[in-house]
């Protein structure tokens, strides 16, 4: 008997440390196999909104008035599906992320990164880009990125920390935009509350593997190309300066307004909420309208005019202010949608007012700032914006400029709206806290 008493207390001892083994490696493959999938449907999302943008322009050459049916149209069809189907899937997807990420254990069985709410995601928002819907995908890859981890967490039988889904959204970042570093940025500023040595583990990985997948399929691109040059210093005192606060106040106005229009508390949020499919109508109109009259270059993410001007081609000075407007227009609208690349090409077109003051040489580096400093100026990420800015151009010869110009765009920004606007839109997904009902008033 003393033997098997030996042998029993042995197997005891090791019993937990090979536990803990397999736990750890099951932890290793839903990570590997999450971030994976990430890749994969960045890559599949990407080709399926270009496509729907070429549909719909390709309907909106042949008459004039096709946007004026098709986008009230296709507004109404995707917000009565949101709304019938997956509320949760309404909006950007970043503040539910943040939502999700504050409670972990809640999102893990709740709706907020469900496969309905994932799925629903997706289709939707390339739905909305057949309607001429001035929205991104980069938002909705960060909801599908953190839904794809904690739907594979699940099915392995590993507990979802806050991690994961930080670790999910930064990999939606990196594969959306082919910038890794960028995804590592946006965890630290906009997901994480804390960010400890094990996250920033989890968040490189992911956003390698995802990033490896989606260059393996798509190929080892730069976004918008190898644009921009260095500009003198001379010439920096005065351009960042002015497209900080040109920039910075623009998006502090556009996410001042949105949560007017659609934040907690928001002075029209309980009118516009209360009559959701009206509200996806007259914003489908308005953002038909604004089309039309600016020949097409605002519906969509507005990926080829930002181009086109960091490329130095002379633009329409009006293109900012109205792919501004049709922006906030289609996000007013509740549907599914990003504002990252709108907001990228909003700040082109800011840029471009300024690229007359400028050496013609330097347009496409004027552009380029105007670009931080609005970007900055609604997302209140200086550092995520001058990696996503370089990265997305494959420059590093304006830097520094950058910096300035993020800088300064967020404190222009915080001066016109005090809140950070996916942090303020997040708490629509969580439950009331005093401190946020304290919050609610400041709009109203």
């Amino acid at each position: 008997m003393q033997p098997f008493a030996k042998l029993l207390r042995r197997l005891a001892e090791r019993v937990p440390d090979d536990l803990v083994e397999l736990q750890q490696w099951r932890r290793r493959l839903a990570m590997l196999v999450s971030a994976l999938l990430i890749g994969l449907l960045a890559v599949g999302f990407a080709a399926a909104g270009d496509f729907a943008q070429r549909v719909f322009a390709a309907q909106a050459a042949r008459e004039w008035y096709m946007p004026l049916v098709l986008t009230p149209v296709i507004f109404v069809v995707i917000a009565a599906l949101t709304r019938s189907l997956a509320n949760e899937a309404r909006g950007s997807g970043i503040p539910q992320v943040i939502a999700a990420s504050r409670d972990s254990e809640k999102a893990e069985s709740g709706e907020l990164l469900s496969v309905r709410t994932g799925v629903a995601k997706l289709l939707l928002s390339v739905g909305a880009l057949f309607g001429g819907a001035s929205a991104g995908r980069e938002g909705p890859t960060v909801q599908l990125g953190a839904a794809i981890m904690v739907q594979v967490h699940r099915l392995l039988k590993v507990r979802v920390s806050p991690g994961v889904l930080i670790a999910g959204g930064a990999a939606g970042v990196a594969a959306a935009f082919n910038t890794p570093l960028a995804g590592i940025a946006f965890a630290i500023e906009e997901l994480a509350v804390a960010y400890e040595q094990r996250v920033a583990v989890l968040v490189m990985g992911a956003v390698m593997i995802a990033g490896l997948t989606s260059q393996g399929i798509a190929g080892d691109y730069v976004y918008f190309g190898h644009v921009g040059h260095g500009m003198p210093v001379s010439s920096v005192l005065v351009a960042a300066p002015l497209a900080g606060v040109l920039g910075g106040v623009a998006g502090g106005l556009f996410s001042r307004a949105l949560l007017t229009l659609r934040g907690p508390g928001g002075r029209w949020s309980g009118v516009l909420g209360k009559r959701p499919l009206v509200t996806a109508l007259v914003c489908g109109v308005i953002v038909a309208a604004i089309g039309v009259v600016a020949g097409g270059t605002t519906w969509g993410t507005g990926y080829e005019p930002t181009k086109a001007l960091l490329e130095g081609a002379r633009g329409d000075y009006w293109f900012g202010p109205a792919k501004f407007l049709a922006a906030l227009v289609t996000s007013a609208s509740g549907i599914p949608g990003g504002i990252f690349a709108p907001s990228l090409a909003v700040g082109a077109g800011l840029g471009n007012l300024l690229t007359p003051l400028f050496p013609s040489e330097q347009s496409g580096t004027i552009v380029l700032l105007g670009m931080a400093g609005y970007f900055v100026g609604v997302v209140r990420a200086p550092l995520t914006a001058v990696i996503i800015l370089s990265e997305t151009t494959g420059t590093t010869a304006v830097i520094l400029p950058l910096f300035a110009t993020c800088l300064i765009g967020d404190w222009a920004g915080s001066m016109v709206c005090r809140e950070r606007l996916y942090h303020a839109l997040a708490r629509d997904f969580m439950p009331p806290v005093p401190e946020a009902k304290a919050e609610e008033n400041r709009y109203t």
